[in-house]
């Protein structure tokens, strides 16, 4: 190995320090607790090292964002490759998605920016796009199947994202104490409702 790809792996390397170190300060603190200082006191370099890597915490945030989106990416594109017609796509997205947001609820609340004061992350992202057109797919093949023609595709995904993070966010954000299953079975109707509308 030449020193050029030893230099690269050691920096690789430093960088991955600074994120699992970030990940458990955020796991054990939550994120608005996260500073560069600690992290670099987790990690024994010096701050100007995490810099090197990072331009600042927004930075080191937007990295976790887009693994984020790359994720729930994967998790959707599972469910709706499980089913042929697309309205059980989107019922199998808006599961999909339910379950992330809740088997990943720092990571969702970093992604939306859920109590969080952070204008990078709501910055358009590649990751963030490719969720959409992948939402996007059996929406417009539902409409297609309808045969309407006055019903906006773009404004459908709009809709359909709202209403799910609007409830991810309310139970989020909200009182624990409301009945899971009840949020479920509301995310269920919203989504039958979204579906029909499209038909």
């Amino acid at each position: 190995m030449g020193i050029l790809e030893r230099r690269q792996r050691q920096k690789d390397e430093v960088r991955n320090d600074i994120i699992y170190a970030a990940w458990d300060m955020v796991q054990k603190e939550g994120w608005d607790k996260l500073s560069i200082r600690k992290i670099a006191d987790a990690i024994e370099y010096s701050v100007p090292v995490i810099y090197d890597h990072f331009e600042n915490k927004e930075a080191i945030l937007l990295e976790f964002a887009k693994k984020g989106f790359k994720k729930l990416s994967v998790k959707i594109i599972e469910a709706k490759d499980a089913h042929k017609d697309p309205a059980d796509q989107i019922r199998a997205m808006a599961d999909a998605y339910w379950d992330f947001a809740f088997n990943n609820t720092q990571l969702y609340q970093l992604m939306f920016g859920i109590g969080m004061a952070s204008c990078e992350i709501g910055k358009a992202m590649p990751e963030q796009d490719k969720f959409r057109l992948i939402v996007m797919e059996p929406i417009e093949a539902l409409i297609k199947n309808s045969g309407r023609e006055d019903v906006n595709s773009c404004l459908k995904y709009h809709t359909f994202w709202s209403v799910m993070h609007g409830l991810i966010s309310i139970k989020l954000m909200g009182n624990p104490a409301i009945d899971a299953e009840l949020n479920k079975i509301v995310l269920d109707d919203a989504i039958a409702g979204f579906i029909k509308n499209l038909s």
